[in-house]
């Protein structure tokens, strides 16, 4: 389940034009939370990646652990652990899980991975412009209802204020 949103702008999300030599454009972003969300956009960011010969940054942000105690937290040793470094171990695990699924995309084998502190909109549109990424991908996870109109998901702004596509993806339901 994908849903694709953004407007080209005048870019275009194939590695090469029928006129010219291949674009040499930056990564794939997928913004991960380490969600089944995040895991299923992985995966579909690997896909695209190997079909358009680009290589794939996962990003996560590191949030304030006010609003979530123990986001990171896998073991005791973690509650000890400051909030990067237990962000670091959270994303080297998720990355192995997912690189041992053996889905056979071969952008898979071969991530780069970021993090970065902060609030996560801001955050991820800056790395995906630093990069010059093609392309945005996100797991959709949010609000339903009157909450999440008002409020609006963290992958609606980032949908709403990005200069290149952004593709919602959305992971297997019970």
């Amino acid at each position: 389940n994908t849903l694709t949103v953004g407007y080209l702008r005048g870019r275009s999300l194939n590695n090469t034009d029928h006129n010219s030599a291949p674009n040499p454009r930056g990564p794939i972003v997928v913004a991960v939370d380490f969600s089944t969300d995040s895991r299923a956009a992985l995966n579909w960011a690997c896909e695209v990646a190997d079909w358009m010969q680009s290589s794939v940054l996962v990003l996560h942000v590191v949030h304030d652990s006010s609003v979530a105690p123990d986001y990171y937290k896998f073991d005791d040793k973690d509650w000890l652990a400051p909030l990067e470094e237990a962000a670091e171990s959270r994303m080297q695990k998720f990355v192995e899980e997912m690189q041992k699924t053996g889905s056979g995309f071969k952008s898979l084998e071969s991530l780069e991975t970021r993090l970065v502190v902060g609030r996560p909109v801001p955050n991820i549109l800056e790395v995906a412009e630093e990069v010059d990424a093609r392309l945005i991908v996100m797991g959709s996870q949010g609000l339903t209802g009157l909450a999440h109109l008002l409020i609006g998901s963290k992958a609606e702004q980032v949908v709403r204020m990005a200069e290149i596509p952004v593709t919602i993806v959305k992971g297997p339901r019970k």
